[in-house]
């Protein structure tokens, strides 16, 4: 039985989250979260509250379709992190120029699945 959760449109490079999220898969979930809490990675907390809320989707899932899953063995099963749009924006610089910088953004999809 798998549950799933996604966050999109996270603020930040996807390719500074895929380091918080190469050490937490295939992690058991209250493993992940402790990793998660003291990481100092700014990409942490959010993964964090939605592999809570995966967590939360399975208990509901659990009491509504009596589906038999045992929310204390569950893993992370899949963790992807993909790009999203970009934002372009224009700064000043230096004799009248300007310069673009680029805002980027990721999703965050997490599959968890019983061992």
């Amino acid at each position: 039985m798998e549950v799933r959760a996604k966050l999109s449109g996270m603020r930040g490079s996807a390719r500074k989250a895929r380091l918080v999220a190469d050490q937490i898969r295939g992690k058991g979930v209250e493993d992940a979260l402790v990793t998660l809490d003291f990481s100092d990675k700014r990409a942490a907390r959010p993964m964090a509250k939605l592999l809570r809320s995966a967590l939360a989707n399975a208990e509901q899932k659990n009491e509504r379709e009596k589906a038999g899953i045992d929310v204390d063995s569950l893993v992370v099963h899949t963790l992807l992190v993909d790009e999203g749009p970009s934002q372009w924006r224009i700064s000043p610089r230096a004799q009248g120029r300007a310069y673009w910088v680029q805002k980027r953004s990721h999703h965050i999809t997490v599959v968890l699945a019983e061992r």
